[in-house]
C-alpha cells in the first residue's frame, strides 16, 4: 500500500516538474498582448478627439508665462 502511494506522489511531482516550453509560449502570449495594447493606444492617441486635446496641453504649457 505504502509503495504504491510513494509511486504515484513521485509520479505526481514529476509530472508537476515537466513544464518545458512554458516560458516561451508565457512571453509570446505576453509580446502578443503588449503589441495588441499598443495598437489600442496607438489608435485612442491619433483620434481627432485625443489628438485636439493634447495639442491643446501642449500648446498651453508652451505659452505659460515664467
Amino acid at each position: 500500500m505504502w509503495n504504491a502511494m510513494r509511486g504515484r506522489m513521485s509520479a505526481l511531482r514529476r509530472g508537476m516538474r515537466n513544464d518545458n516550453g512554458m516560458t516561451t509560449s508565457e512571453y509570446a502570449m505576453g509580446t502578443i498582448a503588449a503589441c495588441a495594447f499598443a495598437a489600442v493606444l496607438y489608435k485612442i492617441v491619433t483620434s481627432g478627439t485625443v489628438s485636439g486635446a493634447l495639442e491643446a496641453v501642449i500648446g498651453k504649457a508652451l505659452d505659460a508665462q515664467f
